[in-house]
């Protein structure tokens, strides 16, 4: 299985219903530029799970696929609410799941060291991992970590 972690992009800050707060044109900006560095790389079949916050919406939205909103993801969740979406880690093929922090980073430090403490996920990064077997253990590999202001 690959997990695919993505972070919304930067959303306006002053909105007095959390779920209702668009991206900045900074934001869209970021969206966009990592949905053009996603795109190549994703399988034709990935699942994409996003949280019902416009904001991750319309980061999702930028990779002009199908998407799942998903409630697991919302921003008062947690790290195994987000796991257990996923499928993680025994889920066919690839999961893409556009949430929030902390859950994310909370998932990303899981996933790379079996400690379930905060780590901070770039506004629209990207932490790309995969599991694996290997002598009966399941091993986490991680692929790839990308900022937008790298593209």
């Amino acid at each position: 299985m690959e997990l695919i972690l993505w972070r919304h992009a930067e959303a306006e800050a002053d909105n007095s219903d959390d779920l209702a707060r668009p991206l900045t044109e900074r934001g869209r900006k970021q969206a966009a530029r990592m949905a053009a560095w996603l795109t190549p790389r994703l399988p034709q079949n990935v699942r994409i799970l996003v949280s019902p916050a416009l904001r991750a919406r319309q980061t999702a939205k930028a990779l002009g696929r199908e998407t799942e909103t998903c409630d697991a993801l919302a921003p008062e969740r947690g790290l195994d609410e987000l796991l257990a979406a996923a499928g993680w880690p025994d889920a066919d093929g690839t999961v893409l799941v556009v949430g929030h922090q902390p859950s994310l980073g909370l998932a990303a430090r899981y996933l790379l060291t079996g400690d379930a403490a905060e780590l901070s996920v770039r506004k629209a990064g990207v932490w790309w991992f995969q599991s694996r077997e290997r002598n009966g253990k399941t091993q986490v590999v991680l692929r790839a970590v990308v900022n937008p202001d790298w593209l």
